[in-house]
């Protein structure tokens, strides 16, 4: 029984290296079960209320800040990113918001990786763990999402992760006000494709 179960775990990682090597187009690969995933665990997760007030909230405090400002919010980020002191990524992360994102990853058996809240104009409304950038408007987890009103998930590529040696995706969707049908932002999970059924 342990002999099959290590050569299943050898042939799967065998196939996410092969997966991996092909390059971008080896997240198209993943995506039936991805979509399955955003239809099954994903969804739910995104109509959380104490999620949506976070937005709702992040919105109105964020809605009317320049680019200019934006800009020197996320040098403000990068710069706390491994520091002592780090105002600005501990008012994330202590949120309420980021709490339930956190206790959701914990709760996912190892499948989610990470998952963060990104609010009307690219910045992390809320988030499970530090992110090495605070506005993500400038990637496309917020632009093919939020930023182009989509409907469909986007995909990012298959990934190595090199601190836990994992092969990932971001799975990252709009997250839209369920009062109003209006986008409110986007969220990125990062899925571990390994655990992926």
């Amino acid at each position: 029984m342990r002999r099959h179960a290590s050569l299943s775990a050898a042939v799967a990682i065998a196939g996410f290296a092969t997966a991996f090597s092909a390059g971008a187009a080896a997240a198209n690969e993943f995506a039936p079960q991805l979509e399955a995933l955003v239809q099954s665990q994903i969804e739910p997760i995104l109509e959380d209320a104490a999620l949506i007030a976070a937005l709702r909230e992040q919105n109105a405090r964020t809605g009317g800040l320049s680019q200019a400002e934006i800009e020197a919010m996320d040098q403000d980020w990068r710069s706390q990113v491994g520091a002592d002191n780090r105002p600005l990524i501990d008012s994330v992360l202590s949120a309420p918001a980021s709490e339930r994102l956190r206790a959701m990853r914990e709760s996912s058996g190892g499948l989610f990786t990470e998952v963060f809240l990104m609010d009307g104009v690219g910045l992390n409304a809320a988030a499970s763990d530090v992110t090495s950038d605070y506005w993500q408007g400038d990637e496309a987890k917020w632009q093919e999402t939020y930023a182009a009103n989509a409907e469909t998930p986007y995909f990012g590529d298959v990934e190595l992760d090199d601190s836990t040696q994992v092969f990932q995706s971001q799975v990252s969707v709009t997250i839209r006000d369920p009062e109003t049908g209006d986008a409110i932002g986007a969220a990125t999970f990062g899925v571990n494709l390994e655990l992926l059924q």
